[in-house]
């Protein structure tokens, strides 16, 4: 029998059958079609599976021992109310697979069944469940594409813009510096992608390398430079040429590498361990640093002469405490990120938790702000360290919601494409509603 491709691949199917004979006979029909095919004897561990790669289909038996197939396709659809689920009941079932399909059901198959039926539902619910998970995958990044790198519009962050716009596009080195969660990364992409450079952005974190490892890793080496060094590993730096290196923590760069990336920066020649030959690299330096770093260079944990050559253009990122006015526009971004990425209906922040928000303070900045609106997401509630005090003066509840609202409906229109009518569906309000608001907020009216 040639064995069959079912298009497209990529979707495995997770088998539950408890009756040894007929799992055994179900695997290997379903190989024989080309299908990858995990197969397990009860509920519980089909469910494990799946909770660990979503990117299956499920063909469960509705009578198995402890949690039923019915069981397991309501803890699935929890899961994920897209996920396919087969069921395959036996003779006299008729109304429970009636029942599993008014539940969500994708197909029910009676035993006894042939292999090519068995194949024919299972290649219809692996096209269906690739078409979803692609089509998720597009929708996850047109939310990407049409929210801008750097999210606000407080003073301090068009300052920050400011910068990025004019010193993306020139080859000058960039340090960034700011605490921790203050967006840094993204500041790196941001520059990089106006940068007009074709090569990749690499990010490295100095403060996650052990020392052991750290010039291997950055510099590269050929085989036999130290034990276990069995070929050529091209290193950060080398991978690089053509992009950007993002170092974040350059705090922690050892001093003895220091004096090996200022080569770098001043002669833009790397040389590999084991290596003596330079190898010309093409690449832009951004540096992040959290805290004062000419402060450690002056107290010599710091080489002065690098703090110098990547302090050309500096940028320093402001906390959240100082660009709350940002909050309902980020908290908006991270509230659809959220729900596409974790398969929940979208949640967006209501009024009173945005005042809750604006009112409290976030040592951990943007970050401890994404934590928070996931939790939201999830539906879970805030840590009791985190309630927040009354508003302070000036911080009117209907400036929170028309912001809040501005955001969502751009985003909403920036997803339709500029559709108006698409965009209010999306959003679940009639087009007149949607056109008031616009106009409320002075938005143009793009279709």
């Amino acid at each position: 029998m040639t064995a069959l491709s079912p298009f497209p691949p990529g979707v495995s199917v997770v088998l539950v059958e408890d009756d040894e004979n007929v799992r055994i006979g179900s695997v290997q029909a379903l190989e024989l079609a080309g299908f990858e095919v995990a197969a397990f004897a009860d509920a519980e561990a089909a469910l494990a599976r799946v909770e660990a790669d979503a990117a299956a289909i499920v063909v469960t038996d509705v009578r198995l021992p402890r949690m039923s197939g019915l069981d397991l396709q309501a803890r699935l659809r929890g899961l994920d109310p897209d996920l396919p689920v087969i069921v395959v009941t036996g003779h006299g079932d008729i109304d429970m697979a009636v029942g599993a399909m008014r539940a969500g059901a994708y197909d029910f198959i009676e035993k006894p069944f042939t292999s090519e039926r068995l194949a024919d539902v299972c290649r219809r619910a692996v096209q269906a469940r690739f078409l979803i998970l692609e089509n998720r995958r597009l929708r996850a990044e047109a939310v990407r594409a049409a929210a801008p790198a750097i999210l606000g519009h407080s003073p301090a962050i068009e300052r920050v813009r400011a910068f990025v716009a004019a010193v993306g596009p020139s080859p000058v080195d960039v340090l960034i510096t700011g605490d921790t969660g203050t967006g840094k990364e993204v500041v790196a992409r941001a520059l990089h992608d106006s940068s007009g450079r074709k090569g990749p952005f690499v990010a490295l974190n100095c403060g996650a390398l052990p020392e052991s490892v750290f010039e291997s890793e950055l510099f590269g080496h050929e085989a036999g430079a130290f034990t276990g060094a069995v070929k050529r590993r091209v290193g950060r730096i080398e991978y690089a040429s053509g992009g950007t290196l993002f170092l974040d923590e350059i705090e922690s760069m050892p001093l003895g590498l220091q004096v090996k990336l200022l080569r770098v920066l001043q002669e833009r020649v790397v040389e590999r361990l084991g290596e003596n030959r330079p190898v010309p690299v093409d690449l832009r330096v951004v540096a992040a640093a959290k805290g004062d770093l000419r402060a450690r260079a002056e107290a010599g944990t710091f080489r002065s002469d690098l703090y110098f050559r990547l302090g050309v253009a500096m940028v320093d990122l402001p906390p959240l405490d100082a660009r709350k006015e940002d909050i309902p526009v980020l908290a908006a971004h991270f509230a659809a990120d959220s729900a596409l990425r974790l398969r929940r209906a979208p949640s967006v922040p209501d009024a009173a938790t945005l005042q809750l928000w604006m009112a409290r303070s976030w040592p951990g900045n943007v970050r401890e702000l994404r934590n928070a609106v996931e939790r939201h997401v999830l539906g879970l509630p805030e840590p009791a360290a985190t309630a927040a005090p009354p508003l302070p003066p000036g911080s009117a509840l209907p400036d929170l919601v028309n912001g809040f609202e501005r955001t969502t409906i751009e985003r909403a229109l920036a997803e339709a494409g500029g559709s108006v009518r698409d965009a209010a569906e999306r959003l679940g309000i009639p087009r007149k509603t949607l056109y008031d608001k616009m106009a409320k907020l002075g938005l143009n009216r793009v279709g």
